[in-house]
């Protein structure tokens, strides 16, 4: 098996819990997405507009006779989608769309504090602080995962045309031209690091934002069943198919992404400046998201998701992630307390819980991204953010 160089004593750890799946994701840190790739091969002589129409065309079903001017190998790409997998059934999804948006107060504490710092604590930071998009463009990042957030869990957003597909796509597509351009820079090392964006990082990520995201919103408070925490799975689980993650580590359920999870995680290296200057900087950006700007109350806020995030991730990855000092004592049953007394609140008045189901809505849009124009499908042209056109 062709190992990159730095999972080499994780991959020992790992197969001694687990041989058979930590060969898989070792085995997946040298591919990326084939397909998309080699879309965006083919694309990229034509130049970013007519990449653009093509998108818009197979995404946005405004004139279906533009996509007959792509190559076929594009056109196939996006006929593949017309036929969801057999696993996806036609009612699957809406028990989470009612579950995420009645927990929707919780879903940001815990996307931020939890899910993106332990998705982003693999060596996929290197890719995103190589590229800059993080550091250089943080809170626009932030809101960009929002929103793909917010659109995956609206009803009917994971159809054939609603925006939560076709943001899902567009992910794929900007992570394929983010690898071909990582592939021509000197700052990537394939043979220590593996492929950029590769499918074993975006399969344990997918694990993050799905069932570690259940667990640390039920942390908080949330309240769910099990029709719900299975339909919330399977919203994921489509998302990331849309996403280009093989199905090879493309998690099944639950219980299998946890096990990806843990299995992926000892793959990897311990956390290194990468992802350490990525934690922080995400949790240093979400009072920006909101709203805050001041510095004073900016400062009181990140130290509070710091605190919050602690207690999400445990002491040793916050450590590792060099957070500052700081105690979750008392953090996560306070925020547990304050749930279940708004709940109480909310059943005694039932006219202030309409209110705050609005108000919880309003709160999610203003912390994501709309542009004006629409969904843009264009795609980073340079290595770099800060030297890239706006995309």
């Amino acid at each position: 098996m062709e190992m990159p160089s730095c999972y080499t004593t994780g991959y020992e750890k790992a197969r001694a819990l687990d041989p058979k799946r930590a060969a898989n994701y070792i085995a997946h840190t040298m591919i990326g997405d084939p397909e998309a790739d080699a879309v965006i091969e083919q694309l990229a002589p034509l130049g970013q507009e007519k990449a653009m129409q093509f998108f818009r065309a197979a995404l946005d079903k405004r004139d279906a006779s533009v996509l007959q001017e792509a190559p076929p190998l594009v056109r196939d790409f996006f006929e593949r989608m017309e036929s969801p997998p057999d696993w996806l059934g036609s009612s699957a999804l809406t028990p989470a769309c009612r579950m995420f948006h009645r927990n929707s107060r919780l879903v940001l504490g815990a996307f931020v504090g939890g899910t993106l710092v332990e998705g982003f604590s693999t060596n996929i930071s290197k890719s995103f602080f190589i590229t800059g998009r993080v550091r250089d463009q943080g809170v626009r990042r932030l809101r960009q995962n929002n929103r793909h957030l917010i659109e995956i869990f609206i009803p009917g957003g994971l159809e054939r045309y609603g925006d939560g597909l076709r943001l899902s796509v567009r992910i794929r597509m900007v992570h394929a031209q983010i690898r071909r351009l990582l592939k021509h820079s000197e700052d990537w090392d394939t043979d220590s690091w593996g492929v950029p964006l590769s499918a074993a990082h975006l399969g344990f990520a997918l694990t993050a934002f799905s069932a570690r995201l259940l667990r640390h919103m039920k942390t908080l408070g949330a309240e769910y069943n099990d029709d719900e925490r299975k339909s919330f799975m399977k919203v994921w689980r489509y998302s990331g198919y849309l996403m280009g993650i093989p199905e090879t580590i493309l998690f099944r359920d639950e219980a299998d992404a946890l096990r990806l999870f843990e299995i992926g995680l000892m793959c990897e290296p311990p956390p290194e400046l990468e992802s350490i200057v990525m934690a922080n900087s995400l949790i240093n950006s979400s009072p920006l998201i909101i709203g805050v700007e001041k510095p004073v109350a900016r400062r009181a806020l990140a130290k509070h998701v710091f605190n919050i995030s602690r207690a999400l991730i445990g002491n040793t990855l916050a450590d590792g992630l060099m957070y500052p000092v700081g105690s979750a004592f008392g953090v996560l049953a306070w925020h547990r307390l304050q749930e279940r007394c708004q709940r109480l609140v909310e059943k005694i008045l039932p006219g202030r819980a309409q209110n705050n189901n609005f108000t919880r809505f309003t709160s999610l849009l203003e912390a994501a991204v709309f542009e004006e124009a629409g969904i843009s499908f264009r795609l980073p042209d340079h290595v770099y953010a800060e030297e890239s056109s706006k995309w």
